[in-house]
Formats: C-alpha cells, structure tokens, sequence
C-alpha cells in the first residue's frame, strides 16, 4: 500500500519520530514521508511511534491508499527530497 503520513510533534520529540519515520518511508518535505510499506511494516510503525508520542500533545496523520493509479504528484516549488534513483 502507498501512504503519506504527516505529523505535528513536540521539540523533545521530534528528531526520534524523524529518525523512525526514516526507517520506513521517505521523506519529502519537513514534517511529511511518504511510500510504499507493508500492512505489517506500516502497523509496527504505528506501535513504534505510539511509544514516542505523547497523546495528549502530538499529532500524526496517516493517509492510506491501496494504489497509485488515480494519483498524480505534482511538486511547485523547490523539491526538498528528490524520489528519482541514486546511482
């Protein structure tokens, strides 16, 4: 499955949930990750994560999608994290 997960998190915190988020998708913009993951992988995430946060003061989105077909990425402005191959 394809996702974008965003987040809203705490200055203590931040570079933790950066450094996991990392570990299993891409990131492409500050504070936003995006590919391709597993539903296991992308469930181990979450639990992971939720061990970082504090609930009652950080926040993060996941956006799922079963595929790709219907979208369409569109970058106006400079890229921050280039997808392309690296050779």
């Amino acid at each position: 499955m394809f996702v974008i997960l965003v987040y809203d998190i705490g200055e203590k915190r931040v570079n933790k949930v950066l450094k996991k988020c990392r570990q299993y998708l891409t990131w492409v913009q500050n504070s936003v990750f995006e590919g391709e993951i597993t539903e296991g992988s992308l469930k181990k995430l979450k639990m992971e994560l939720g061990r970082i946060i504090e609930k009652q003061e950080d926040s993060i989105i996941i956006y799922a999608f079963e595929n790709t077909r219907y979208s369409n990425r569109e970058i106006i402005g400079l890229e921050k994290n280039s997808l392309g191959i690296i050779f």
